[in-house]
């Protein structure tokens, strides 16, 4: 009997087009190459020099960008046709977070398993905490939350992120956790004022561990690098790495995992190539919970007005999943781009070939005003199946469970800074 017939992997039923959106995206970054160079300028730049939130932790002076920056032609998703560093200064509170929302780049949730997941991805348990940019530039640094707004501005390890100020910059991905103090990088977007947005993740990853370790960002803190930065243990997905992700002990409270495609470029907005999984024992939020912290009967979901009253989730395009009638919206004193909460009733979410058909919504009001974006269809998605179906980890494993050729470790671009 072939070894295939000994080990046949599980596969969950296709329940979305995940897989074709997967598909699509890899084509799409392979026919397109943007700019990097001058997005990651733009980019770093704005993180500078965008105006402080009110829920701003810090008040410290704000340094000023010393270098000017060629006009940015900003693409549809941006909602600006064409922005420069001092239009951006500019934005509006609201503008500012919706812009630098769509920065980050932000990984679906896993509702069906991908193809090849064991050979074509890479695995790591997520760090709780706070999404955010840190960029350093010019003898300071400056981490911005995922709605725009200011975390810290410190002085760092990080190139030019201190004292020394020379023309270069560098713009981390990371999460702060909180309860040791620690930026935890899971991925590196320029690094000197060299680009990484249209390398590989196998290449981002490794080029994250081998030039972070080149500086004092893992140090502890001191006078000249006020909070620590940390790598996290990155494995390949097969069956031992898999369990290592979810099992192993970190130094973090973790948050699910993360799932990256090997090949995947680093693209703005949400995207198919990373994904993420939780249950309840690598999570303590599994499920979503409502204004008062408890999990609520009925699933909520968050969706955006648009100008004709649809309802639509944050993907690109947008999932529609109703219509206000134009009365309600008068009376409500509700607008175009208004975040609006919805339950959802006993009629549940109507699925036809992976597309949504019909969603029995009920009104509760406007979504919280910290929220940058309406939810993915991917979230609505794993949120419905973690209540009715929910994929388990014996279900991954079982689809990674192919023979291995010998012992499965952190791959040897394993982040343990």
């Amino acid at each position: 009997m072939a070894p295939h017939d000994l080990h046949r992997p599980f596969k969950r039923p296709a329940i979305s087009d995940q897989e074709r959106r997967r598909e699509q995206s890899l084509l799409r970054q392979a026919q397109n190459r943007q700019d990097a160079q001058r997005h990651a300028r733009f980019l770093a730049s704005a993180a500078l020099s965008l105006p402080p939130q009110s829920s701003e932790p810090e008040s410290e002076p704000k340094p000023e960008p010393e270098f000017e920056l060629a006009e940015f032609e900003a693409g549809s998703d941006s909602g600006y046709e064409s922005l420069d560093v001092i239009g951006a200064s500019k934005l509006k509170a609201v503008e500012a977070r919706k812009w630098f929302a769509k920065q980050l780049m932000l990984p679906e949730w896993m509702i069906d398993i991908p193809n090849n997941l064991a050979q074509d991805w890479f695995v790591f348990a997520r760090p709780s905490g706070k999404r955010c940019f840190v960029v350093s530039y010019n003898g300071t640094t400056i981490s911005r939350l995922r709605n725009g707004a200011v975390l810290h501005r410190f002085p760092s390890g990080l190139p030019s992120g201190a004292r020394k100020r020379d023309p270069s910059y560098s713009i981390l991905d990371c999460i702060f956790h909180e309860a040791d103090q620690t930026y935890y990088v899971i991925d590196m977007v320029c690094w000197r004022g060299y680009p990484l947005s249209d390398c590989t993740a196998e290449f981002r990853f490794f080029w994250l561990t081998s030039k972070l370790a080149e500086t004092d960002a893992f140090e502890p803190p001191s006078h000249y690098h006020k909070y620590r930065f940390s790598l996290v243990p990155v494995f390949n997905c097969d069956s031992n790495g898999l369990y290592a992700a979810y099992s192993a002990p970190v130094p973090y409270v973790k948050d699910g995992l993360l799932f990256y495609n090997k090949h995947a470029h680093y693209q703005a907005g949400i995207t198919p190539l990373a994904l993420v999984w939780k249950d309840e024992n690598c999570s303590q939020y599994v499920l979503d919970t409502d204004s008062k912290g408890q999990v609520p009967n009925q699933q909520q979901v968050v969706l955006e007005l648009q100008d004709d009253g649809k309802l639509t989730t944050s993907d690109d395009p947008p999932m529609l999943f109703g219509c206000l009638d134009g009365s309600f919206i008068q009376q409500s004193g509700l607008h175009s781009g208004c975040l609006l909460r919805f339950s959802i009733g006993e009629g549940g979410l109507v699925l036809m070939d992976g597309k949504l058909e019909k969603a029995d919504l009920h009104y509760l009001g406007k979504a919280n005003r910290a929220r940058a974006s309406a939810d993915s269809f991917s979230k609505v998605m794993f949120q419905h199946s973690v209540r009715h179906s929910p994929l388990r980890i014996d279900g991954l494993l079982e689809s990674v469970s192919l023979p291995v050729d010998q012992e499965s470790k952190a791959c040897d671009i394993e982040m343990d800074g």
